[in-house]
């Protein structure tokens, strides 16, 4: 199975640029052109919040027009930019978002990895958490198929990633969630957005990863308290390969023209 990632998309609405200056719907167009010209073309695009900017209802109009044009399966899910009401309406045809209930969690059980999506959202926050009730639920969603191989999303990723200012906007209460992925091997992956770069970390007796954006990065600094700054780095997402004999790879596929291969 070919799993795609594209995460922080951060779409505003028609018109708009990002900071008066970033086109986050043009990059959108472009990542979609070229998930649908991957030969293997992927078997699933799994979304990973910051799906927009504002949370607007004309934020969601525009990036569901720009989605439309996906020839591959796809859902979404959210991260701290969006608006839960506004992105329930906007996708609720799609049959994965609960109809009702606080959280947007789901699964996905028609494929050959068990997607679970986890929420970790607090409304006007720019960080994330996981409450009791957020636990219990991923909790009861492990149990229920303990031997299918298994990718959980969240956008927060629940590690300290090293750059000061994003670190300060994480994932509250992670290590609650790290004592209940240690209970299931079956999880071959945690995979995340928010932090707009590649990154990946042992965690828990399984492998997170978080994906690149679709336009505009996060500069990467190491440096303690150094403020978090973006910049045009390459856009990109990530393609996970699971073989059942072999295990999940995780690829960075840039998104670009970059010339044509040159055989050695």
């Amino acid at each position: 199975m070919l799993l795609a990632q594209i995460s922080d998309l951060h779409v505003t609405a028609k018109g708009k640029r990002l900071f008066d200056r970033v086109d986050t719907p043009g990059f959108l167009v472009r990542a979609v052109a070229h998930l649908n010209a991957l030969d293997p073309r992927p078997d699933f695009v799994w979304i990973t919040g910051d799906l927009v900017d504002q949370g607007s209802v004309a934020e969601y109009a525009n990036l569901r027009d720009m989605l439309g044009a996906l020839r591959i399966p796809w859902a979404v899910m959210p991260g701290n930019h969006d608006e839960r009401a506004n992105l329930r309406s906007a996708f609720a045809d799609g049959g994965y978002l609960p109809r009702d209930g606080e959280f947007l969690h789901y699964t996905i059980e028609d494929l050959p990895l068990r997607l679970i999506a986890l929420d970790t959202l607090i409304p006007g926050e720019s960080g994330g958490t996981l409450c009791r009730t957020r636990l219990d639920w991923v909790a009861a969603r492990l149990e229920e198929r303990p031997d299918s191989p298994t990718v959980v999303a969240l956008h927060h990723p629940p590690f300290v990633t090293g750059l000061s200012e994003m670190d300060t906007i994480g994932c509250a209460n992670s290590a609650a969630l790290g004592a209940i992925v240690a209970e299931h091997p079956q999880i071959e992956r945690i995979v995340c957005g928010h932090v707009h770069r590649p990154m990946v970390m042992r965690w828990n007796g399984t492998v997170v990863t978080t994906a690149p954006a679709t336009a505009h990065q996060v500069a990467l600094a190491l440096k303690p308290g150094t403020p978090t700054a973006w910049i045009m780095e390459p856009p990109a997402c990530h393609l996970h390969y699971w073989q059942p004999e072999t295990g999940l790879v995780t690829h960075v596929s840039y998104i670009g023209d970059y010339g044509q291969p040159t055989p050695y």
